[in-house]
């Protein structure tokens, strides 16, 4: 990779992922809110949310082989075109009065199919495009770029829908899709498969592929490793993400500016933190930083279930968001510099898997908890099981050994 052109071709490709995850958020949270206030129905959200999730969790490992069989920058292109005909087909119904609720549940979880397809070719393109020693902080400007969609999208969606009807929204989306697809379709520079490796792709079948990917995570102890912190991260991650509006409902008011604070406050963290670890790096030992960040968070999910202060409340979220990041990037970047390009894909496609499904599964456990017992005690637990983790990963030789 040419020193000289690796920067530009990594800023358009960052430009036009932004984009496409602007008009993608936007559209995600407008379903969402506009699903919720049509049928006003929990058990309706819940089968919502399994609608986001589950397409992901299936197709993830298939589209893990795909990404390392076919050219991932058409395959993302592909994935993000499915997506963008889908939404615009539902956006035409809606203007054309088809008022369906069973429509945005088909368009969810085509969109869903779509991502998980799109999210392993996304994370193992990376590193064709960027040198190894830069992989962290480009990892972490993804990550802000991640949090500056997650700030504008809630409130953007939410001004959209009170002026305007939904289809204007999906449109919107057609839009920054054609936009993103575009810029890195005509100039985005990827390095192609040599034609023995494009021969040797196209004589693995997908179970074979994926057979193959699942024994080359078997062989390398630090990716189960690190899978197995990503799941039990998830699973832990669930109160602190999920339950908190509830708990502040419960235990500062129901005011709706409070609800919103803490989303804001805790997406500006995120940002805050993406920037400094882009900027920064983390440590030389990328797994100490996974580390330190782990156990920041444990004491954070400590400080949201003891405090009873609202503005130190907030603190702690806002930390507790800069923490996000701290934790995410460097598992990225290890897992990127780490493994063999032509598993990259499948690698990526199980971890997908692993973190899709661990939250809602943490949901399965702590959320009827947190109608029986004070939110606060599942934080502070949830917490608590944190600090392990982070203490089970400083102590872990494989993990540091892979951080170096």
């Amino acid at each position: 990779m040419e020193n000289v052109n690796w920067k530009k071709n990594i800023a358009l490709y960052l430009a036009g992922q932004a984009t496409t995850l602007i008009g993608s958020s936007l559209v995600g949270f407008a379903i969402m809110w506009y699903v919720t206030l049509k049928t006003q129905s929990g058990a309706v959200m819940t089968l919502f949310t399994v609608a986001t999730l589950l397409p992901l969790f299936f197709i993830s490992p298939f589209g893990g082989v795909w990404a390392d069989r076919f050219n991932r920058k058409y395959l993302i292109n592909i994935a993000d075109s499915a997506i963008a005909v889908v939404t615009l087909f539902v956006a035409i119904l809606f203007s054309f009065g088809v008022d369906n609720t069973a429509l945005l549940f088909v368009c969810a979880i085509i969109r869903s199919f779509g991502q998980g397809v799109q999210m392993p070719a996304t994370g193992a393109l990376l590193p064709q495009l960027v040198p190894e020693e830069h992989l962290m902080r480009i990892n972490g400007l993804h990550s802000s770029i991640q949090s500056v969609s997650m700030l504008a999208s809630p409130t953007a969606a939410g001004a959209l829908l009170t002026f305007a009807p939904l289809q204007i929204v999906l449109f919107i989306d057609v839009v920054t899709a054609i936009i993103g697809i575009s810029i890195l379709f005509f100039f985005v520079k990827v390095p192609e498969k040599t034609a023995e490796e494009k021969a040797e792709a196209a004589a693995r079948g997908y179970f074979r592929g994926m057979k193959e990917g699942v024994s080359y995570i078997g062989r390398h102890k630090f990716i189960k490793q690190f899978f197995l912190c990503a799941a039990s991260y998830s699973v832990l991650l669930a109160p602190a993400a999920l339950l908190t509006p509830l708990q502040v409902t419960r235990d500062f008011g129901g005011d709706v500016w409070r609800l919103t604070a803490i989303e804001l406050v805790f997406s500006v963290g995120m940002l805050v933190g993406g920037i400094i670890i882009s900027a920064w790096g983390g440590f030389k030992n990328k797994t100490v930083t996974l580390a330190i960040g782990s156990l920041l968070f444990g004491l954070e999910g400590i400080g949201l279930g003891v405090l009873d202060n609202f503005p130190l409340y907030l603190t702690c979220m806002v930390i507790m968001g800069f923490t996000v990041p701290v934790i995410n990037t460097p598992v990225m970047a290890i897992l990127q510099a780490k493994v063999d390009s032509d598993y990259m894909g499948r690698v990526f496609g199980v971890m997908t898997m692993v973190t899709s499904i661990g939250m809602p599964a943490g949901m399965v456990i702590f959320g009827p908890l947190g109608d029986v017992i004070a939110i606060d005690y599942l934080l502070i637990v949830t917490g608590i099981g944190t600090l392990f983790l982070g203490l089970y990963v400083f102590l872990n030789r494989t993990l540091m050994e892979a951080g170096r």
